[in-house]
């Protein structure tokens, strides 16, 4: 399991990471298991906690005023996933995050991630870079949603996490690309 943490670290930096450094993570974060469907964070409570999973699948979703669930990220092996609105403010979790399937993560708390950070400059970089990329990201996200078709957001889907079509199911794929269900299932029957 240490790999894919040692993995995450070396493509997000760009750089290998000394052995001294890791037991620093081991010492600032702990693995944990999960049963599928369990909640990880949810709506309204604190957060405490960014998962980084090792093993398995989660999703994040948003629950609207009538009840609707939006898909807001989705996680399988070598993601990081938390309510970041939460872990980083202090405030109630806007989202819910749930296991899709038995999953194992490793977890740092709020105060040892900032004891993590202040340990080395490599990790407070590593983070740095992490919350840009998923900033960038979710712009990118954001943009695609609003201004692109359907079919093209699922083409770069496909494109981006192949590993995520045979993992996620597909009603949470369509949720996370601003789609109904059966949109997708017409995309998916046009393009085979």
């Amino acid at each position: 399991m240490r790999d894919i943490i040692k993995n995450n670290l070396r493509r997000i930096l760009g750089e290998s990471i000394p052995e001294e450094l890791f037991n620093l993570l081991d010492q600032y974060s702990f693995e944990k298991s999960f049963d599928k469907k369990e909640l990880l964070a949810e709506a309204g409570l604190d957060c405490k906690y960014q998962y980084f999973i090792l093993e398995g699948a989660a999703y994040s979703f948003y629950i609207n005023e009538k009840g609707d669930k939006s898909v807001i990220e989705l996680a399988i092996e070598e993601y990081w996933i938390t309510d970041a609105t939460s872990y980083f403010t202090n405030k109630p979790a806007i989202s819910t995050i749930e296991t899709i399937e038995p999953t194992t993560a490793l977890l740092i708390n709020r105060k040892d991630y900032y004891n993590l950070c202040c340990s080395h400059p490599l990790f407070d970089k590593f983070f740095r870079i992490l919350m840009q990329n998923t900033l960038a990201s979710l712009n990118r996200r954001i943009a695609q949603t609003i201004s692109e078709e359907g079919e093209h957001r699922y083409k770069k889907f496909l494109e981006k996490h192949p590993q995520f079509i045979q993992r996620i199911p597909q009603y949470l794929i369509a949720s996370y690309l601003g789609l109904k269900p059966q949109s997708l299932s017409r995309i998916r029957r046009s393009l085979s």
